[in-house]
């Protein structure tokens, strides 16, 4: 097997995917409540930008659906978990724009690259 440096584009979407690891395996767990579930998701986007080449995030939690699972349990709170987040992040690598998304999806979240440019793309 040949060995070659990665593309700027897969460094990119690397990138991306290091991104989306911090911000489900760090806040997965966090207690939330429709109440505090605006400044836990401008705290986690104010997070996850600090890291490099994250020019953006934003971070959408669904307070109706959250609010449902906690009339369902025990508590006046609940985890957060990727069900309740719709994420968008912009990674800007050299002359290359990764846009990715998490959504749930048939009760999975799932995260996906969602549009490559630049001049790094190969054409």
């Amino acid at each position: 097997m040949s060995e070659r440096a990665p593309a700027e584009t897969e460094a990119a979407c690397f990138e991306a995917g290091i991104k989306f690891g911090t911000l489900y395996h760090q806040f997965a767990g966090t207690p939330i409540s429709p109440d505090s579930a605006a400044s836990l998701a401008a705290a986690m986007e104010e997070a996850i930008e600090n890291q490099p080449h994250c020019r953006a995030v934003r971070i959408d939690i669904d307070t109706d659906r959250l609010a449902a699972a906690i009339e369902e349990g025990p508590a006046e709170y609940t985890e957060l978990t990727g069900e309740f987040m719709d994420v968008e992040m912009e990674i800007a690598y050299e002359d290359t724009l990764v846009v990715a998304e998490m959504h749930l999806e048939d009760g999975y979240p799932l995260m996906e690259v969602t549009g490559v440019r630049g001049s790094g793309v190969e054409r």
